[in-house]
């Protein structure tokens, strides 16, 4: 999940940055760009499961429809 990765690693920098901050406005814009790239990162990731779980769902029916189908002489 590289993509989700990214967008982690990307939170984890804003929390840094939150965290660094001085000022209270600097501070919650970091805090907000944190949680927007955790929300992107979970979306992400729900992607690639949905995408495996179809593929998985896929490879399932194609080997019932090759299990099924008669024998040739």
């Amino acid at each position: 999940m590289p993509t989700a990765e990214f967008y982690r690693e990307r939170a984890r920098e804003a929390q840094l940055a939150a965290d660094g901050a001085i000022l209270e406005n600097v501070r919650m814009r970091h805090i907000v760009a944190r949680d927007s790239w955790t929300e992107m990162a979970a979306k992400a990731e729900g992607v690639v499961m949905a995408r495996e779980k179809r593929e998985a769902e896929q490879l399932a029916s194609a080997a019932l429809l090759l299990a099924s189908a008669p024998m040739p002489r």
